[in-house]
């Protein structure tokens, strides 16, 4: 009997451990900051720790990129974030054609636990020098 007992109750503090976890609202409301290509570029100027993400396809980094930004397209963030972007917390500045696929993007990194994602839109607002190969 005393073992039903201490069974039971171990039950029940498991089910209210596990409903209260369940409910739990972490507050995590992370999220990406949306910031102009100005403000990117003067990052880049002075700030040597962070990553240029070019959301767009290889046809359209060939086509002209911003100099040191690396090429993963924003359908392959999901799959390939975590091998190439160890740090998750280190600066990673997005962009992609119109800004379209840099919010997804940018979106997709958030959720995969990134805590400093800028976005700066799309590279036919960038006013600066690029690389074409």
């Amino acid at each position: 009997m005393k073992k039903l007992r201490g069974l039971v109750i171990m039950l029940l503090i498991s089910l209210s451990l596990f409903g209260l976890t369940a409910c739990k609202d972490d507050g995590n409301n992370a999220t990406y900051e949306q910031i102009t290509p100005q403000e990117a570029k003067a990052i880049m100027d002075t700030q040597q720790d962070y990553i240029i993400i070019d959301a767009r396809t290889e046809e359209e980094f060939a086509e002209g990129h911003i100099e040191d930004a690396i090429m993963i397209p924003e359908y392959e963030i999901k799959d390939r974030a975590e091998n190439e972007l160890p740090n998750k917390d280190e600066l990673i500045l997005v962009y992609c054609r119109s800004g379209r696929r840099s919010k997804i993007a940018s979106e997709e990194l958030v959720k995969l636990g990134y805590t400093n994602v800028k976005e700066f839109g799309g590279i036919i607002d960038w006013p600066y020098e690029v690389v074409k190969e």
